[in-house]
Parts: structure tokens; C-alpha cells; sequence
């Protein structure tokens, strides 16, 4: 099973890129909800993240929190949500999603299609609170 989140975690394919160490990887969504929202993964590729093992599930939920305290600092909100859904690709993942209201973090709404270059600063903004 390869997905295109399993590419990101090779750097088969560029992604922006907020956090990392030797098991998960934290970016950017291309299509937010709101900007900063984030996407944390394992490296390891597995599909349902019911299906980490207990030790890998602890140590995701671990990294995604310190990604959310640093992408708290960076962008202005009153809480980081956090979602977890599985179905739009094969892989296991977190959303972290910067959040004023609950319409933050609706997912029926249309996505954001930020630039380039917003994406570069705010990556740049989280990475260097992290």
C-alpha cells in the first residue's frame, strides 16, 4: 500500500514540511480548513490508525501534541482541534486545526486554496516555534 502520504514520508513527493522526527512527520494541508491546518502521520504506512499498535498510536498522539503547542503560538486561535477521520487517503493520520469556532472545523465546507507563499510563511512561522 503507497500512499500519497507515504510518498511525503519518503520525500518522494515536496510537502511543507512543520515537524519530523524519526517515526512521524507533521505538514501543512494544501486544501485547509482554516490556515496552519496541519496533518500528522506516521512514517510507517498503515491504513486505519486502529491498527498501530498501542505503542505507536501513544507516541503519535505525543508528537501531534507538540506540533499543536508550537501551531497553537504561531497562529492566532483559542483552541487546536483535533480530527480524526480515515477515509480521504489510505493512511493513518491527525488533522490539527487551528480553531475560533466550531465551523472551523467543519468538514463539509469549501477548502481554502492557499498560495505558495502563504503556505512557505506559515510553515516557516510553526517550524521555528517548534
Amino acid at each position: 500500500m503507497t500512499s500519497v502520504f507515504g510518498q511525503i514520508a519518503r520525500y518522494e513527493i515536496p510537502a511543507y514540511i512543520v515537524a519530523e522526527d524519526d517515526q512521524h512527520l507533521a505538514f501543512l494541508d494544501i486544501n485547509p480548513l482554516v490556515m496552519g491546518h496541519v496533518l500528522v502521520i506516521p512514517k510507517k504506512e498503515v491504513d486505519y490508525i486502529y491498527d498501530l499498535e498501542d505503542d505507536e498510536l501513544g507516541a503519535l498522539h505525543i508528537f501531534a501534541k507538540k506540533v499543536a503547542k508550537s501551531l497553537k503560538l504561531a497562529v492566532p486561535c483559542l483552541r487546536i482541534g483535533i480530527s480524526v477521520i480515515g477515509l480521504e487517503v489510505p493512511h493513518a493520520h491527525i488533522h490539527l486545526i487551528p480553531l475560533n469556532s466550531m465551523e472551523d472545523i467543519d468538514f463539509n465546507r469549501l477548502k481554502l486554496s492557499p498560495s505558495k507563499k502563504e503556505l512557505e510563511a506559515i510553515s516557516k512561522k510553526i517550524i521555528g516555534l517548534y
